[in-house]
């Protein structure tokens, strides 16, 4: 066997003396576990994960839904984008979620804003639907719906071709539908892109580049 174990291992005793993991001589590829475990992936807030090396298409229609769970008032949470200026993103700012898309003729944004002490930012589950439709956008959070205008309706398709980073982004990948260069931190999970009849569920332990994220390891609490 040339592979690790994906799970966790504890109170190891070796001739009934017990190994001391927490200060080990040499560690690699090694993290915490947790007391309870949700499903879902862990973002500790210093990276992202890419999804679909070969690039992906948005073009007229897509429909992104996913479950995430933070305490934090900042993140991104998607962003896919091009070359040129088309692109689509999904990110939560001062605790508000935007979705902004760029079909080539100008940024529209849908903007979600909790009322009073229903925040986002509680480390409850929340679920997001962002649907573009040609020219149309919306966003609904916990079946709450907001939809914006597009002044831009000759133009319908987002012509993206880079991979889908969710969570954040490395540094020098432009990202023309964001406005953070923040990390999420928190945990998502049911990642679903749908266009027209394909719908495809996203497996962050599948990700071609991966960097403080943990798939399949939501702790129960924030520790």
């Amino acid at each position: 066997i040339t592979h690790s174990i994906p799970g966790c291992i504890g109170s190891m005793t070796i001739n009934s003396k017990q190994l001391d993991n927490e200060s080990p001589v040499s560690v690699f590829a090694v993290n915490k576990c947790y007391e309870t475990v949700q499903d879902g992936t862990f973002f500790d807030g210093s990276g992202f994960a890419a999804l679909v090396r070969e690039g992906y298409k948005v073009r007229s229609d897509v429909n992104i839904s996913l479950e995430f769970r933070t305490t934090a008032v900042h993140g991104v949470l998607l962003g896919v984008s091009s070359a040129k200026v088309d692109a689509v993103g999904l990110e939560i700012v001062h605790g508000k979620v935007f979705f902004h898309v760029n079909n080539g003729a100008g940024r529209i944004t849908a903007t979600y804003e909790p009322r009073g002490t229903n925040s986002l930012c509680d480390g409850k589950w929340h679920k997001l639907q962002a649907n573009k439709s040609k020219h149309r956008i919306s966003l609904i959070i916990d079946g709450n719906l907001v939809h914006t205008d597009n002044p831009y309706i000759q133009s319908t398709s987002a012509d993206t071709n880079n991979p889908i980073y969710v969570g954040g982004y490395p540094a020098d990948v432009k990202q023309n539908c964001l406005t953070s260069k923040s990390s999420f931190r928190g945990c998502l999970r049911n990642l679903v892109l749908t266009k027209g009849q394909h719908t495809e569920l996203f497996d962050f332990s599948r990700a071609f580049d991966l960097h403080g994220v943990f798939p399949h390891s939501c702790p129960g609490a924030e520790h």
